[in-house]
């Protein structure tokens, strides 16, 4: 079953980071291997919003599409992809957000994950491997375009 987990620290607020990642619809604009993402469904509660959402990921002739359930608790600077349906065996993702500082933030990225297929896996497992090492650094980049590049520390 493989697995990433990773934590950056990064010069943008943990509110910033917050939106950059909710904001799932632009995600087939920077996320390595995402083609489209379409959400389905959203529900509000407070500070708290569920989304379904269906995300196909391509790579050279394979495109795949799965749908998970996503968890956005800006109260506890968390947003969960839970699998519902798709390629997978199982898909549970997690990010973290933990403000660093005024201006700056601790980003944790985790994810693990096992296709349902022996084929797809050898196919594309490698291909997701990396592509989820380049995830938070996507994220990071993407940040810097939508909230500015921050100034060197002094």
């Amino acid at each position: 079953m493989p697995k990433f987990d990773t934590e950056r620290r990064v010069a943008h607020s943990a509110e910033a980071m917050f939106d950059l990642v909710a904001d799932v619809s632009k995600y087939p604009e920077f996320v390595p291997l995402c083609e489209a993402l379409i959400v389905r469904g959203r529900q509000s509660s407070g500070t708290r919003d569920v989304l379904i959402a269906d995300m196909t990921v391509a790579y050279k002739i394979v495109r795949e599409t799965f749908t998970t359930k996503v968890v956005l608790d800006r109260d506890a600077g968390t947003i969960r992809a839970e699998y519902l349906d798709g390629p997978f065996k199982h898909l549970d993702n997690l990010w973290t957000f933990t403000p660093d500082g005024a201006s700056r933030c601790r980003v944790h990225f985790s994810i693990d994950y096992e296709f349902r297929s022996r084929a797809l896996s050898m196919l594309m497992g490698s291909v997701f491997d990396k592509a989820f090492r380049k995830f938070a650094e996507a994220f990071e980049k993407r940040a810097d375009i939508v909230y500015g590049k921050p100034a060197p520390p002094a």
